[in-house]
Parts: structure tokens; C-alpha cells; sequence
């Protein structure tokens, strides 16, 4: 067996992308095997300097990626991220560090580039706590039993003024950022969207198997302003008897008004033949349940973490976001990785404004930098925390003042897998 300081941890150059590539897939349990076409799609997610692999006698045995993100924080202040993806060790070199050094290497870059943040979807949770992540947000799946939701069959469109368009991948090219951008300046936990982002969501790139174009719709208000936008694919699914069982799948829906949200729950629950609709990564807070006569026709098929957050910097994390009330705190934050920790006041006033310095007065809270980013974007509560053990109480009372500071009426959602 190699020995750890033998395996070499460092970013690749482009010539051993294709090998990097290969790694990636085997620790995704993909087929190993690259094709050109995938080579070709993939290098434009290349970032020179931030793709590293781990080599053992030349072959990559591990990979890591991270790209320059936006995070809304709460109140729609964009704080900018460092997006860590692609994070793979291949089963025959587990537990000799690698993802440790290639996570330290990348923190220390971002902190020095001066990210706020570090973000990612954690695929497995025991993982990433170690590296002060903490989840942030959390997303659940609902599947729609059409037939029982109580829906008029008859229903053929908005009543508001509004109307619904089928449109195409170029449509939505030239649709899809704006309105994109204007829901992440009001959704806390939202990231930004790349070009590669929608040419991948409309197929114009693919590198991932079993692509499949999607139908597209888009709400319009009575003014004709696009206000929501949905990707969805069907199965083709026939009873014994010709009866239609076709599923729906929601790849993503994006409304920025009520009226937008509503349009398009209802229309994806009233095309022909589709007698399930399942709804893709929503917020757990999300309308759909209730815009339906009866909420009991969806069922809840996933909930779980989604987005998690490592704060590299706290004193811009607290002052980037607004709060729910005025009032002070000193937080003593712990952060093993010696990125963030230190004794901070935060300060709060009435218009939700906030400031944060670091301090020497007695500390009110005591946590980990992790539990800092879970509390951070507004969905966990402190009280919770400090019944777990994961926050200390210095002073009596203040886990429950902290809720007070910092959560949210309406949960974070992060829209996106990356």
C-alpha cells in the first residue's frame, strides 16, 4: 500500500482531465469507461486551478472540483461562495486522508480569495460536519395522486388574467436567467445559475447518460410579464385494461409570484393522462400540499439535508444578512479547522440591519462553526440545538433570544443540485 505521503495532492492540468474524469466516475459508480463526447462536453466545467485529483503512481485515485457561486442570504444579499462538487476517493485508497488534504486546500484558497462561504449537497451526512459544514437548508419531494387532489377536470387555464405557454429550449435560454435572478433576490439559500447551467437543463450540452428533453412551460402574468417557469418530463406508463398511469417528473419549477406557483401546480396536475406528478426538491414550507383541494393527495417521498454551509468568514456572514428583531449577542465560535473561529457581537436594530466585530466580552452562546452556518440562513432553532447538546447556553435564555435574531418566516430553499 501506497503510503499517504506518497499520493500526490495537487490541481490537475488539462491533460489529465480525462483521467480525472475516470476517477470521477468510478467513485460515482458510473462506468469508468470516457468517451470523447463526454470529454468534449465535460472540460467546460475545467477550471484550472480549482479541479484537483489525488495521483498514486500517476493514476488519479480521487477528485475534487470547486467554481466561483453566489448564496442569497437572508434579506437577498449575495455573499459569494466557494461551491465544492465532484468529490470522489476510489474504494481502494478509502481512509488515507485524501478527501482531508484536498478539502484543507481548497478552504485555505477560498478564505484566501475572500469567499464568505463554502457551499455543497452532501450526498452522504457523516461526512462533511468534520470540515465545519453544517446543513443549511432542507428539501422535500412530494408525489400527487392527481385523481384524488379534488382538481376541477374541467380546468383549462389561469383565471387570473394570466396564461400558460409551451415553449422551447431557446425560450428558456433567454427566459430563464431573469427570472431566476429575480427569485434568488428574494429566496434565502438560493445559488446563482451559470450559462452552462441552462444549456444543460436544455440539452444543448449533455455529459450526464440518460438525458431527456424536457417540455417546458412558462406563466405569464395579466400584464404579460413571465412570472414562473416549469421543466417537466412523462413516463408512458398503460393499465392491462388501455387506462393511462403516467407519471410527471418536475426537473424544476421557479415562480416568483403565488398566483405564478399556483398556475403551474395546477397546470402539471391537470394534462391528460398523467395521474402522478412528482415535485422534485421543493422547500419542506412549500404551497404545493395546499393549493390542492385535498393536501392529503401529496405525500411526502423524500425529505431530507440539502444545501450545506462551512462560513469562512463570520464577521460578513452576520453582517450580510438582516434580522427579525433588534438586539445583541456574543457568539464564541469553535472552528477546528482555525478558519473562522473567535468571539464575535453581533448587533441588531430594529430595521434589520445588523453588524458584527469580534470581541473579548463574555460570550452568551457557545457552538461550532458548523451549527453557526445551520443557524445562519434562518431554518434551524437554537432551543433545538442546545436540547441536542450541539450549542452551550453562557447565559440563560440566550439560545431562545438567538431564534429571536435569526430565524426566518418562510424556510431557506437552495433550487439547485451542483
Amino acid at each position: 500500500m501506497t503510503s499517504r505521503a506518497d499520493i500526490d495532492v495537487r490541481p490537475i492540468d488539462e491533460s489529465e482531465f480525462p483521467d480525472w474524469s475516470r476517477a470521477m466516475n468510478v467513485g460515482f459508480l458510473r462506468e469508468p469507461t470516457i468517451s470523447e463526447e463526454f470529454l468534449e462536453a465535460r472540460r467546460a466545467q475545467y477550471t484550472p486551478g480549482r479541479t484537483v485529483g489525488a495521483f498514486d503512481d500517476g493514476r488519479c485515485v480521487a477528485t475534487f472540483r470547486s467554481f466561483a457561486q453566489e448564496l442569497t442570504a437572508v434579506g437577498g444579499a449575495a455573499v459569494p461562495a466557494d461551491a465544492v462538487t465532484n468529490v470522489t476517493v476510489s474504494p481502494t485508497h478509502r481512509r488515507r486522508g485524501l478527501l482531508t488534504r484536498m478539502m484543507a486546500q481548497d478552504l485555505a484558497a477560498a478564505k484566501e480569495r475572500g469567499d464568505v462561504v463554502a457551499t455543497l449537497i452532501a450526498a452522504e451526512y457523516p461526512i462533511y460536519g468534520r470540515y465545519g459544514f453544517g446543513p443549511a437548508t432542507w428539501a422535500t419531494e412530494w408525489t400527487v395522486d392527481v385523481p384524488r387532489a379534488g382538481l376541477d377536470p374541467r380546468w383549462a387555464g389561469p383565471e387570473d388574467g394570466g396564461r400558460l405557454d409551451l415553449v422551447d429550449a431557446e425560450d428558456v435560454r433567454k427566459l430563464g436567467p431573469e427570472l431566476h435572478a429575480r427569485l434568488r433576490r428574494s429566496q434565502p439559500g438560493a445559488v446563482s445559475r451559470d450559462e452552462l447551467w441552462w444549456q444543460l437543463t436544455t440539452g444543448a450540452v449533455r455529459f450526464l447518460p440518460g438525458f431527456r428533453e424536457p417540455f417546458f412551460v412558462v406563466y405569464r402574468s395579466a400584464a404579460g410579464e413571465v412570472e414562473g417557469m416549469a421543466a417537466y418530463t412523462t413516463d408512458d406508463t398503460w393499465g392491462e385494461a388501455k387506462q393511462p398511469l403516467n407519471t410527471a417528473k418536475v426537473k424544476w419549477l421557479t415562480g416568483v409570484t403565488p398566483a405564478a406557483e399556483r398556475a403551474l401546480w395546477r397546470y402539471l396536475c391537470s394534462i391528460d393522462w398523467v395521474v402522478r406528478v412528482r415535485s422534485g426538491y421543493r422547500a419542506p414550507d412549500d404551497l404545493l400540499p395546499h393549493v390542492l383541494p385535498d393536501p392529503r393527495a401529496a405525500a411526502v417521498t423524500t425529505q431530507a439535508d440539502f444545501l450545506w454551509v462551512r462560513i469562512l468568514d463570520v464577521v460578513r456572514a452576520m453582517e450580510a444578512r438582516t434580522y427579525g428583531a433588534s438586539g445583541a449577542l456574543v457568539l464564541e465560535v469553535a472552528d477546528a479547522g482555525g478558519l473562522a473561529g473567535g468571539r464575535y457581537r453581533v448587533e441588531a436594530s430594529a430595521d434589520g440591519a445588523g453588524t458584527c466585530a469580534p470581541t473579548t466580552e463574555n460570550p452568551h452562546l457557545s457552538l461550532d462553526v458548523a451549527d453557526l452556518a445551520t443557524l445562519w440562513l434562518g431554518d434551524e432553532s437554537a432551543v433545538r440545538l442546545a436540547a441536542l447538546g450541539r450549542v452551550r447556553e453562557e447565559r440563560a435564555g440566550a439560545a431562545r433570544e438567538v431564534d429571536a435574531l435569526l430565524r426566518t418566516s418562510r424556510r431557506p430553499w437552495c433550487p439547485d443540485i451542483f
